[in-house]
């Protein structure tokens, strides 16, 4: 497992998201909901610039996105 913590506003993973072809759909709130051409689903919260928790990070990257920390690790760096 990888070492290297990653943090990250609301607001910045979902600039990465859309990088990777995901596109907003509707605003609830402080959730952003959006979606992929392939079907994948995701919530973001967008508290201000506050750090999204790393467990919730975790969750999104693994099932919601069904990647590995790692791949979104480097997929990070990449951009």
């Amino acid at each position: 497992m990888s070492s290297k913590q990653i943090v990250l506003t609301g607001k910045e993973l979902i600039k990465i998201l859309e990088k990777q072809g995901f596109v907003l759909v509707r605003i609830n709130g402080y959730h952003h909901r959006l979606k992929h051409g392939d079907g994948r689903i995701t919530t973001v919260p967008v508290h201000k610039n506050e750090d999204l928790p790393k467990g919730l990070l975790r969750k999104i990257v693994r099932e919601d996105l069904q990647m590995s920390l790692e791949d979104f690790i480097l997929t990070i760096d990449k951009s």
